[in-house]
């Protein structure tokens, strides 16, 4: 026996039940029993995960936090051999950041996973199923190879199972092909050996919309398809986001270049004869000046809040580095069936009376009375209350067929097989006679007719009329509908139900409608340089169809690929189908819509894939930023994706994606105001070196600099919405760098020199107004020089104040951004404030920090130089506009 069962289709039923050890009574108990042992429960095996203790250490072993844990071990080195200067504050402060940090990044990945832990469950929790020849309830865990379960209209498919005996069955396949019309099973064998097209096969996770069936287990738990396309996205490697790979390079850069200018300054102090462990703490000094301490803790807090934004836009960020990558996407591979549309049929168009109508048209009354009657009442549905329940098509034809007279009871049916590709049903007329009502395939039906109505005149069904209608099906059908022939007949009663002499009603074309926010989505899309791509398991008609009706495709031949194409191509094929101006793919399979998420990213694209399907799931976990649908989505789906839409609107996506631009531009508006106030942090140590003045700033006023007064202006810069032009450029260039020339250079020669100029300005105001001259030394607990180093450390302050305003864009004018349009810059700019001053004006804060109260006339020397960097900067952005 072939444990994957890929020649059980082609088996009689009788063949299938004796090659499985099984046989119409089912298995026994204790062979059940035995069974189970040996092929294991049919679950799903969830990837390994790693441990909770792992995941957290991992938050505190990173480089950036490495880099952290050496400056902290240096502060308590230095502490040890020269206490009293500071530095065992200086490395619990350090430690501090790195244990908030990491807790915090831990939280918001546990948090959304267990928002996730409810929805982990696909496959039903109870099936019937018959051993020893009795119909027992089982849980779907215990299913094994062999056995027979009994399923009817609404049962979800508990395994791979091979049909053997069946009444009307139509199984709902579009979570794990993506195709959106339900398909007939029967119980005869079939030539087709693929499990996913094979007429007689039921596979797990499918949901029966129709029928009943009794059907043989032939794979469990992993070795269904639904296992393989779990298997598939857990061995699927995870990908790095772009910003992830930033901030690891960022940290890089920033860490060395510290590490750097403290050993080349400690040498320097060594050289003009400091004292070594003044030297060490010189250098330490320069290091922590040069790390911004509040980089890692500032990008997650701005994440989070970008999650929360997104969060109340119906998007649920499951990683948080996944905003950001939203963000610089370039293409968007998309799923159509439950994505781009509704999952449901609708009556879209229809052919009567020789010509086309709208569904949602008037005619003149009657002209349609046997179309409508034919589509109301020829179904299989069931009526649990006011509505139905059943097959969608069906349900769509009964929604259109309206409320009309009833043609009589029901007495017969000539039930739907997937040979015939019709049914009918036979109604008796309260004043005699019987009718048949039909419908089903065009190319089934018409043959049976010899005549056509228009209105209640009837036409031969000659040739012309064959023609006719042969036109109006392959119009139809170019337009992505599917479409339904329906007929009638009325006979006497006694008379044996044929289908044959049918008089031809028309043509009814449904379609799975567009969700009604998709098209302008995709035109923001469009505005916004993204690319939309769609990959579907549905028929190429159809999915060019819904394209054309959103807009995806506009020229009249694009390229349009099959999954059997895409299979047979080598990578480097596919890589250079894709660069085609419009392409569109279709009939895809799981480990297909990978290789087209591969061979993109290949081309040098950041991919961003939607699905809602099992199918999906690999592509969604290989991708770059995988998008799932909350509602409709499967549970796989869901736990392979970084992104759940909540509303599975489409159009949920454009906004997320404005939201992950915003970020970046508002990770850079951060990172410039964090490192501008590295240089007025280096040059007093720089002067206290080379010109042999006191030290004008400490180096625990610089962490109250960067991990105090900074963070919450930091923080309010990274809550900053998207601009309203965020969405009409093209996406930033993959090597577009986070920490980039332009950015230094604005940080380190414009902004940070003014900032030192003021600080040094305002430490030499408060020396020369106490009488200190050049060369004359100062203990370090002299209160002129405590003044001093507060007055140094005041006017940085004051400069970032306004430096945090200037930083809300890189070329608009601070007047175009509304003041009251960030409320909590204005929060950030007033806790500032406040822990200034009481850091200046309180003996605990004196007491920590190593400084003095100052004169009001201090504040007011300061001042302008604070004034003068928002004068000189706006002066800047007003030359670049005028220059671009």
């Amino acid at each position: 026996m072939n444990p994957h069962g890929m020649h059980i289709a082609q088996q009689s039923p009788e063949a299938a039940l004796a090659a499985l050890g099984s046989s119409a009574r089912g298995l026994s108990a204790a062979e059940a029993a035995r069974r189970l042992i040996e092929f294991g429960a049919n679950q799903v095996t969830a990837a390994p995960r790693d441990p909770l203790w792992l995941v957290l250490l991992r938050e505190f072993s990173h480089f950036f936090a490495l880099i952290l844990w050496l400056a902290a071990a240096l502060a308590f080195v230095a502490a040890y051999f020269d206490p009293g200067q500071g530095m065992f504050e200086l490395g619990l402060a350090i430690v501090g950041v790195i244990l908030v940090n990491g807790a915090f990044s831990f939280w918001q990945s546990y948090r959304a996973e267990q928002a996730l832990s409810a929805l982990r469950q696909l496959l039903p929790q109870q099936v019937e199923v018959r051993r020893d020849a009795l119909t027992l309830t089982v849980p779907a865990a215990a299913l094994v190879p062999g056995d027979l379960v009994l399923l009817g209209e609404g049962a979800k498919v508990p395994a791979d199972c091979r049909v053997v005996e069946a009444s009307g069955v139509r199984v709902d396949m579009a979570t794990l092909t993506g195709e959106s019309r339900p398909k007939a099973r029967e119980a005869a064998p079939d030539a087709e050996a693929d499990p996913l097209a094979a007429r007689n096969l039921l596979l797990a996770g499918t949901l029966l919309v129709s029928g009943s069936c009794t059907a043989l287990v032939f794979a469990t738990g992993m070795h269904t398809e639904f296992g393989h396309i779990a298997h598939l996205t857990q061995t699927a490697g995870e990908v790095e986001s772009p910003l992830q790979r930033e901030i690891r390079r960022v940290s890089r850069i920033v860490a060395l270049l510290a590490l750097g200018l403290g050993v080349a300054f400690f040498a320097i102090g060594h050289f003009v004869g400091l004292p070594f462990w003044a030297n060490f703490m010189f250098a330490i000094g320069i290091i922590v000046a040069n790390v911004p301490e509040g980089l890692l803790p500032t990008v997650t807090l701005s994440l989070a809040l970008a999650t929360q934004r997104m969060a109340k836009r119906h998007a649920l960020v499951r990683h948080l580095p996944a905003v950001e990558t939203l963000g610089c996407a370039t293409v968007i591979l998309t799923d159509k069936t439950g994505t781009l549309t509704q999952n449901r049929m609708t009556v879209r168009e229809l052919f009567f009376a020789g010509r086309h109508h709208l569904a949602a048209k008037r005619w003149p009354r009657g002209a349609d009375l046997h179309l409508r009657a034919v589509a109301r009442f020829c179904h299989n549905l069931k009526f649990p209350g006011d509505q139905p329940s059943g097959d969608p098509m069906e349900i769509a034809l009964w929604q259109f067929g309206g409320p009309i007279p009833e043609p009589g009871p029901r007495v017969g049916e000539i039930p739907f097989d997937a040979e015939r590709r019709r049914m009918s049903v036979i109604s008796r007329h309260e004043e005699g006679g019987q009718y048949l009502w039909c419908k089903g395939a065009p190319e089934s039906v018409l043959p049976l007719c010899t005549s056509w109505l228009e209105g209640h005149l009837a036409h031969p069904f000659d040739a012309a009329a064959q023609d006719l209608f042969r036109r109006a099906q392959d119009d139809m059908a170019d337009r992505g509908l599917r479409v339904l022939a329906c007929a009638w007949r009325a006979f006497p009663e006694g008379e044996a139900a044929q289908e044959a002499g049918l008089q031809l009603c028309g043509l009814i074309g449904l379609e799975d409608p567009p969700r009604p926010d998709v098209h302008g989505a995709v035109q923001r899309c469009h505005g916004a340089g993204l690319r939309v791509i769609m990959v579907t398991g549905d028929h190429p008609h159809t999915a060019l169809a819904i394209a054309r009706e959103l807009d995806l495709i506009r020229t009249p031949q694009p390229v349009v690929l099959t999954g059997d194409l895409v299979r047979r191509m080598s990578p480097a094929s596919l890589q250079l189908a894709l660069a085609a101006p419009e392409i569109l793919f279709a009939r895809v399979s799981a480990e297909q819509k990978m290789l087209i998420v591969q061979a993109c990213q290949a081309k040098g694209e950041i991919v961003a894939v939607t699905g809602d399907g099992v199918n999906d799931a690999p592509a969604l976990k290989c991708a770059d930023i995988g998008i799932a649908m909350g509602l409709s989505g499967t549970d796989v789906a869901r736990e392979a994706a970084d992104i759940v839409l909540l509303d599975d609107h489409f159009a949920t996506i454009v906004n997320a994606i404005e939201e992950g631009r915003a970020v970046f531009e508002n990770i850079r508006k951060f990172l410039t105001y964090i490192l501008t106030s590295n240089i007025p942090e280096i040059v007093p140590y720089l002067a206290f070196v080379l010109l042999r003045i006191p030290l004008p700033l400490t180096v625990i006023q610089i962490l109250a600099v960067d991990l105090g007064t900074d963070m919450l202006p930091a923080l309010a810069l990274g809550a900053e919405v998207p601009h309203a032009g965020v969405m009409s450029r093209p996406p930033r260039p993959r090597g577009e760098r986070l920490l980039s020339w332009p950015l230094l250079a604005r940080a380190y020669l414009f902004l940070g020199p003014l900032e030192a100029l003021g600080a040094m300005a305002a430490f030499f105001f408060v020396l020369q107004g106490a009488g200190w001259h050049y060369g004359e030394t100062l203990a370090p607990s002299a209160p002129v020089y405590l003044q001093a180093t507060t007055a140094c450390l005041v006017a940085i302050v004051l400069a970032q104040m306004v430096n945090v305003f200037v930083c809300r864009h890189p070329q608009l004018a601070v007047w175009r951004f509304p003041l009251f349009g960030n409320r909590l810059l204005l929060g950030g700019l007033a806790a500032e404030l406040g822990l200034l001053l009481v850091i200046v004006y309180t003996p605990l804060g004196n007491a920590l920090f190593g400084t003095a109260p100052l004169a009001a006339a201090v504040w007011c020397y300061a001042l302008p130089f604070a004034l003068l960097l928002g004068v000189m900067e706006e002066a800047r952005k007003a030359l670049i506009r005028r220059w671009l």
